[in-house]
């Protein structure tokens, strides 16, 4: 951790970034729930991360359908909502490591399996393609040395750099932080701050609101 300077300031400032993403398919496919327990156990943790994760940050603004998309899959495709809503009963916001949400999938599908053995090996209507995002930075040219500045900087953001920032940042930090809190802790010492900041359910929340929330969060320990 770098020594922090008076007023909020620090020698080692945030970087601000964008990216650009574009989706993988990748190179195996399942058409049944046998398939997909399999296939659960052999993808990488950026592709377990796009279906979960990603997802939920895509259609959080839904009101029908399922939070991620092996439970959309097993709902259009294989028509079988209760193991759809198992699926989707587990809140990846709750999960501090992708190995730790990958086993309790593993052991959703391997009971249905266990207990519909038949029913597993039949095809679904349409098959599940794994996906992955590949994910190119780009530095946006301008970085903060203090929380003034970096106020004045987030709200510059486009919503591809909050995205990076904010949300796949995650996967890079195995889900226990954001970019924002990381540095805000280790950089200027402002622990509690850091923490509200990533208690922010960014799904709950538009990108915009999201940096409300943020904004306000930083605007109050200023003024403290």
């Amino acid at each position: 951790m770098t020594a922090t300077l008076p007023n909020h300031t620090t020698d080692q400032p945030f970087q601000f970034f964008t990216a650009s993403y574009l989706t993988r398919v990748e190179n195996f496919k399942v058409e049944t729930v046998s398939a997909l327990h399999a296939g659960l156990a052999e993808a990488g943790d950026s592709t377990l991360f796009y279906h979960t994760f990603q997802t939920l940050g895509r259609y959080h603004f839904l009101t029908e359908g399922f939070s991620n998309d092996f439970a959309q899959w097993v709902q259009s495709s294989r028509n079988r909502p209760a193991l759809a809503e198992r699926l989707a009963s587990l809140d990846v916001r709750e999960y501090v490591s992708l190995d730790a949400l990958r086993a309790d999938l593993i052991k959703i599908v391997a009971d249905y399996c266990h207990e519909n053995q038949v029913d597993a090996v039949q095809p679904g209507f349409e098959s599940f393609y794994f996906c992955e995002t590949i994910e190119e930075q780009l530095p946006l040219g301008f970085e903060a040395y203090s929380l003034r500045e970096f106020a004045e900087g987030l709200k510059k953001l486009p919503h591809a750099s909050l995205q990076f920032h904010f949300l796949t940042s995650r996967l890079r930090l195995h889900l226990r932080s954001n970019d924002f809190s990381q540095w805000l802790e280790e950089e200027l010492g402002l622990t509690e701050l850091a923490r509200r900041v990533n208690r922010i359910d960014v799904y709950a929340n538009t990108l915009d609101s999201a940096r409300d929330k943020i904004d306000k969060l930083i605007e109050r320990e200023l003024a403290a």
